[in-house]
């Protein structure tokens, strides 16, 4: 295993980590169906990235992208 591989892995692990992490942190969603029709707009759904749970959506979707490209580059690097 070369350096870039064990960094790469390191930084997997982290991405994972701090993904559990979000995920585990965030409400669960009580709406259920009726988001499905707009019911639940209120003013405090329409500015949800200023509150907690927009900052732990954000932070999910940027490591899981995180994960994912360097999944990409650890795959690309084993020959």
């Amino acid at each position: 295993m070369s350096a870039i591989e064990i960094i790469l892995n390191i930084l997997m692990v982290v991405a994972a980590i701090v993904m559990i992490v979000t995920v585990l942190m965030q409400d669960s969603d009580s709406d259920g169906m009726g988001a499905l029709t707009g019911g639940s707009e209120t003013f405090f759904g329409k500015n949800k990235n200023n509150t907690l749970e927009g900052k732990l959506a954000l932070a999910t979707k940027a490591s899981a992208i995180v994960f994912v490209v360097l999944a990409i580059l650890s795959l690309l690097l084993v020959k």
